[in-house]
């Protein structure tokens, strides 16, 4: 997809979210570990919440969870957003123990309950952006 054909709002990568937008890029999904206390947190930030340690780690994670909660998006808060409505913002409990919120695809609003099984996919936007969604996971 060209610069010209996304519309949507871009996120502007930090010095503590590069790292981030870098494996999503790579078709990976990773998390923050604090090297002092290895506390998972998402999304990125320069201290850990728990010890205050500014050391850490970035961990590849498996991008497995289930839904925790939604909403149905039936008005654009952007735009760009237009043509995609209705649309299904997930909040996702993964795997690990940490929660992520994305775009969920490929799944009816009126089909969607809490524990649904999902899986990351990722979805290049433009030449230097991909973005994490989750879609319904099928079998284990």
């Amino acid at each position: 997809m060209s610069e010209d054909a996304y519309t949507r709002p871009v996120p502007e990568p930090s010095r503590d979210t590069r790292p981030y937008w870098d494996a999503l890029n790579e078709g990976r999904l990773v998390i923050q570990e604090c090297a002092g206390c290895k506390r998972l947190r998402h999304y990125p930030r320069p201290v850990c919440d728990v010890c205050y340690s500014m050391d850490v780690e970035w961990r590849q994670v498996s991008g497995r969870g289930s839904l925790h909660s939604w909403t149905v998006a039936h008005h654009p808060f952007h735009p760009g957003f237009k043509t995609e409505l209705p649309y299904v913002l997930a909040t996702v409990d993964l795997e690990e123990g940490v929660r992520m919120i994305a775009q969920l695809r490929g799944v009816a609003p009126d089909e969607v309950a809490v524990g649904l099984p999902v899986q990351v996919a990722f979805e290049r936007a433009t030449d230097q952006l991909t973005l994490p969604v989750f879609r319904k996971r099928e079998g284990k």
